[in-house]
């Protein structure tokens, strides 16, 4: 999956003031990172609130990206449950024509022991008419899973053809990078450890940050994957406190304040989840003004 090595973005599904879509800042903002440098989108992810979205409304962020996108960037699609049957149900419904490979979360709230974790994705992968790409995110699934799962399924399914690790523990994520198959591909699922990882062995990263600011964390990342250390480290550095912010009251809220910042949308965020509160984005704003006098 060359095509999928590099900075891939996920993307955020703008609202009107209203609450509804809002399909031209979603189309601006797939422009922005398709000119900003980033190598491919990720459709309906966590960061694009796909749990709030209808069914109807899934279907129209996913037309107004695949329009907006014209073929220009690989696109992967987020389908995930803790439902398994409701998983493979959802593979077969989906038209993934536009797809070069699906997103898999694993199954949060049931908390599910290694072998339950095992036993889902291989459902997934015999269902799944795409590559999967996994996806541990233990602060919001509830459960971690380990380097052994994740090296038993990249052995034992030929379309299980990576991971999304936002464990944040480098330590889990170089013991996957030291026995993985050859071409399996360890991506970071966080901002803060995408260099590491990537200097680590790691293929790239699916980033939230760099939607916002795609030209800089692209070159970061591009930087790290030609073994141009001090280079690559001075953009980590210059978009470190970036990294931070727009965690800082939660994902999509920080980045919804910053593309907002940027002219890309608003920052409304549908409940439970609430907007970025306005000293959150004065700070947001002036780490943005202060990384235009750092960054050329």
């Amino acid at each position: 999956m060359e095509q999928l090595v590099g900075t891939g973005v996920a993307l955020v599904t703008p609202f009107k003031e209203d609450f509804s879509i809002d399909t031209i800042a979603l189309a601006k903002i797939v422009n922005y990172c398709v000119e900003g440098g980033v190598d491919y989108l990720v459709v309906l992810g966590t960061t694009g609130e796909s749990v709030v979205l209808t069914k109807k409304e899934k279907q129209l962020v996913i037309d107004t990206i695949v329009d907006a996108n014209a073929g220009r960037l690989p696109l992967v699609l987020g389908v995930g449950s803790n439902n398994t049957a409701a998983v493979v149900e959802e593979l077969q419904e989906t038209d993934l024509r536009d797809f070069v490979a699906i997103l898999s979360v694993s199954p949060y709230y049931n908390r599910p022991t290694q072998e339950g974790i095992y036993q889902h994705f291989k459902a997934i992968s015999l269902a799944s008419p795409k590559p999967v790409i996994l996806y541990n995110v233990p602060g919001r699934t509830g459960s971690n899973m380990l380097p052994e799962t994740v090296l038993r399924l990249a052995n034992d399914f030929n379309n299980i053809v990576g991971i999304k690790e936002a464990c944040g523990d480098m330590v889990q994520i170089m013991r996957t990078i030291k026995d993985k198959p050859s071409n399996f591909m360890v991506i970071s699922g966080d901002d803060f450890t995408a260099l590491s990882t990537v200097l680590a062995g790691g293929s790239g990263v699916i980033s939230v940050l760099g939607q916002g600011l795609p030209s800089e964390f692209s070159q970061m990342i591009r930087f790290g994957l030609a073994g141009q250390v001090k280079e690559a480290f001075a953009l980590h550095y210059a978009l470190q406190d970036g990294m931070d912010l727009i965690f800082k009251e939660g994902n999509p809220a920080g980045i919804k304040a910053l593309l907002e910042a940027v002219g890309l949308g608003t920052a409304v965020v549908r409940l439970p989840l609430v907007e970025a509160t306005a000293t959150l984005k004065k700070t947001i704003k002036s780490f943005l003004n202060t990384l235009l006098k750092t960054v050329v």
